[in-house]
């Protein structure tokens, strides 16, 4: 019998769509999830009820910031039947993760218990339990706004520009050291503004396509010209699924290596909808880099990926899946602007 696969934050919108990968793949997957209210949880039951139709897909409510409430799940599947050798799991893949640049800026606090305690909290239990493949996702916004673009993995990230940006940095660190100190396999994933049908609500495709809908005035922080290497969420979890095989330790981008800038997303997603928007411009906020461009080689030769869908497509996929749950995505709370 094959180990299952741990997914933290399954319910978000990069993990669901990885766990639907593997689930597809005929693999076992268990995911966890606590819920949280950093975007409105009624998308992530969504999610999760989706997910839940899956006979081999096996849900618990976990924050991964508790250690000894992960260290009782890695317990019983080390006591499981498949795991015969003590090893509870495959690999863990960690998507869970308090995102967004602006709202860390506000509580940073929530940012570093999340994405580095509890990091390191997996990282932990894999040493403990012998789990030998490790995933982090984590962040573009580590190139910071001074990195020459297409950005490289070598590129300087010792000056991240928010609380967000830092937290990451420092779960990336604390993976190269579970590395080197426990030969744990790591793959460090950096993501590209990722976007998608039943995406975040409080990022930008999302609240275009709601504002524009709707006949609503479109907040705009900058001119509008800063871009961003959009990516799309299959994509995404197609190549985070390719980074649990055997690696070493690896830092790989995953981008759409087609940068777009924001104005133009924004017309475009007007076009989709046959509307015509109304823009309102505030001033660009500190902690918002000008612009993000992956350069995707070590995507390539690593993990044999490139991403399949592009922009204009991705684009219609998401307006489609808003126009088919439209009930759903206009009572959904947008978070702080």
């Amino acid at each position: 019998m094959a180990l299952p696969f741990l997914v933290t934050g399954a319910a978000g919108f990069i993990a669901s769509n990885v766990c639907k990968i593997l689930l597809d793949q005929g693999e076992t997957v268990v995911g966890i999830d606590n819920l949280s209210d950093a975007y409105d949880p009624q998308l992530k039951e969504w999610r999760l009820a989706q997910l839940r139709q899956h006979p081999h897909f096996h849900y618990f409510p976990t924050d991964i910031s508790d250690f000894f409430a992960v260290k009782t799940l890695f317990e019983q599947y080390a006591a499981a039947p498949s795991a015969a050798s003590g090893v509870p799991f495959a690999a863990v893949l960690n998507l869970a993760a308090r995102a967004g640049v602006r709202p860390s800026v506000r509580d940073p606090w929530i940012y570093f218990k999340v994405n580095t305690d509890g990091t390191l909290n997996l990282l932990e239990l894999c040493r403990k339990f012998g789990v030998k493949k490790f995933v982090l996702s984590s962040t573009s916004s580590l190139y910071g706004g001074k990195n020459p673009i297409p950005f490289a993995e070598d590129a300087d990230t010792n000056c991240p520009l928010s609380p967000y940006a830092a937290s990451k940095k420092a779960a990336e660190a604390i993976a190269y050291t579970y590395h080197h100190l426990h030969k744990l396999d790591i793959t460090v994933l950096r993501y590209f503004t990722v976007y998608g049908p039943a995406g975040r609500p409080d990022m930008s495709v999302f609240r275009f396509i709601r504002w524009i809908a709707r006949g609503e005035a479109i907040t705009v922080f900058g001119d509008g010209s800063q871009s961003r290497d959009f990516t799309f969420v299959e994509d995404i979890a197609r190549g985070t699924v390719a980074a649990a095989r055997p690696l070493g330790y690896q830092v790989i981008n995953l981008g759409g290596d087609e940068p777009a800038k924001l104005l133009d997303v924004i017309y475009e997603l007007a076009k989709l909808l046959d509307k015509t928007p109304q823009l309102v411009f505030k001033p660009a906020h500190p902690a918002d880099v000008p612009a993000t461009w992956a350069n995707i080689g070590q995507a390539e030769k690593l993990l044999d990926w490139r991403p399949t869908v592009p922009l204009a497509e991705g684009l219609r996929r998401t307006v489609e899946w808003y126009r088919q749950n439209q009930e759903l995505a206009d009572r959904l709370d947008l978070g702080e602007i």
